[in-house]
């Protein structure tokens, strides 16, 4: 008599035998009880304004005559950020699947060096749906440069939100590696290093969906973390409309008229500061003046805050041609988090930010459970994607997780046959990364390092292949890459001492598409 197997819903909690009860906030999320955006509460995002960029230029010239470049560069008012290319990083805390039945993966040949039957067994991939490069049915799509598996999930997410005008502008690298299962000490976030790299934004430097540390699930290495920079929780379109208070002088007044009372209180009060000596040189009172010049440059900009709203946005929910159907979008809330990421990233308003999504831990003992969480991290991803392409921006996307999964090739008739997913394996390990750019990336290389024959990542594979501290600093080497600024990377990340060795264009995975900023 055949077993009956119950799939579960994508929000349902997972319960394993094999795992102690989730005690800790990361294994509630990995475990799916808690979602990636509601793991704690914390401040209000209102608490950012004390450090509060422009992301629009504010004509200082005139509003504030008194040397306006001088006050600009003091103030931190009239930039847009730091015009380095947006990053974004997927957190699926659990211990995903991600080679081999999403992102293939091969050996020292790259992606299409064909592992052995039970190798591909093992990363989920059933007999008759093996690779192979040239066949008539290859099992191979090439659509988004890097090379995924034909009957991928997530392939299949990203293709129902990035369109396949987007998909020619894209290009990847997937690189197996090594992390522990199930534990928080995995250092998997490299935004800090993102940030140290150059990254920044308008408004916010960080920001992501976890009120941690790091702003995601897995923790980031500490030695890359910058106090001053710790992201803020953002989560949802409210927390996004929250971070800048124009107060109730903009429903008095329309935005001009807002602006001009304000400069004029900057004026006023920069004549009677003349007359002051504050005891401490200028630091208080250049403190008094970027109060003024900042709260004119906040109700300028951000007098109508639609341009933080994701509902308000043609390309995400509204026009003819939505990234998010409404049936899709209240399907969950991992949409609504993920659309309030991008929008503030991909248009400058945070330099960086973490998505992260629970309930990645899903060897439940059938393949069902894990499609449909794959296929929503897949509808995530391509939607970044196909955002930056409609807003003109180059995007890299960095996908993690904490760990690994295997199958026992057992099939489950309920998902076409492919294998169940049995148990975590962190020797099946795997991350990648994800360019856009609207000129079209050139990949060096789709796969850094290699997995062996038998379906484990070869821990002599690159320096990323045994260490995830390694594996941040390949990706931030990546990032950096991409501005034509490996030559900066030793000074910043440690000198000899960053574990990377000096052959650090072998590490590389794209052609530089800006010169040191997005021009």
């Amino acid at each position: 008599m055949a077993r009956k197997q119950r799939s579960l819903h994508p929000d349902e909690p997972l319960r394993h035998s094999d795992h102690r009860r989730p005690v800790s906030r990361r294994e509630f999320i990995s475990q799916g009880f808690l979602s990636g955006g509601a793991a704690a509460f914390g401040l209000s995002p209102l608490a950012s304004l004390l450090f509060a960029r422009k992301a629009n230029a504010l004509d200082l010239g005139s509003a504030f005559d008194s040397n306006p470049d001088n006050l600009r560069s003091l103030c931190n008012v009239g930039f847009l950020g730091a015009n380095k290319v947006p990053f974004i990083c997927f957190d699926l805390s659990g211990g995903a699947n991600i080679a081999g039945s999403n992102v293939l993966v091969g050996g020292e040949g790259g992606q299409e060096d064909v592992l052995t039957t039970a190798g591909y067994s093992k990363l989920g991939i059933k007999s008759d749906n093996i690779p192979s490069p040239g066949g008539a049915s290859s099992f191979i799509n090439e659509e988004f440069g890097l090379r995924f598996h034909s009957t991928s999930a997530m392939l299949e997410g990203m293709m129902e939100t990035a369109r396949a005008t987007t998909r020619g502008f894209i290009n990847g690298m997937v690189i197996p590696a090594r992390s522990e299962n199930d534990t928080a000490n995995n250092p998997h976030n490299p935004t800090f290093g993102i940030y140290r790299a150059g990254a920044d934004g308008g408004l916010l430097s960080l920001i992501g969906s976890r009120n941690s540390e790091s702003g995601g699930n897995s923790m980031a290495p500490p030695s890359l973390v910058v106090p001053s920079a710790l992201p803020t929780k953002i989560d949802r379109a409210s927390d996004s409309l929250g971070l800048v208070d124009t107060g109730k002088l903009t429903t008095l007044l329309d935005t001009a008229k807002a602006v001009n009372v304000m400069e004029a209180m900057y004026k006023i009060t920069n004549a009677k500061l003349s007359t002051i000596d504050s005891g401490d040189g200028d630091d208080t009172t250049n403190q008094i003046r970027c109060a003024y010049a900042k709260s004119a440059d906040n109700i300028e900009t951000y007098g109508d805050q639609s341009q933080l709203d994701i509902r308000q946005d043609e390309h995400i929910l509204l026009g003819a041609d939505p990234i998010f159907s409404e049936e899709l979008f209240n399907q969950s809330r991992e949409y609504e988090k993920t659309a309030t990421i991008m929008k503030l990233v991909i248009n400058g308003f945070a330099g960086a930010g973490t998505i992260t999504m629970g309930g990645y831990d899903y060897h439940t003992g059938d393949r069902v459970t894990g499609e449909a969480r794959d296929k929503r991290a897949g509808h995530c991803i391509g939607a970044c994607l196909e955002y930056a392409h409609r807003v003109g921006k180059p995007l890299m996307i960095y996908v993690f997780s904490d760990g690994g999964i295997s199958s026992n090739g057992r099939e489950d008739p309920n998902a076409g046959g492919k294998p169940e997913w049995t148990g975590d394996n962190q020797a099946t390990g795997a991350a990648f990364i994800l360019v856009y750019n609207p000129s079209g990336v050139t990949s060096i290389r789709n796969q850094l390092g290699y997995m062996t024959p038998e379906g484990n990542a070869a821990t002599n594979g690159s320096p990323a292949a045994n260490s995830v501290t390694q594996l941040v600093n390949t990706v931030i080497l990546n990032y950096m890459a991409l501005h034509d600024e490996i030559g900066n990377f030793s000074s910043i990340f440690g000198g000899a001492d960053h574990g990377l060795g000096s052959d650090l264009n072998s590490l590389v995975g794209f052609e530089p598409i800006v010169s040191g900023t997005i021009s």
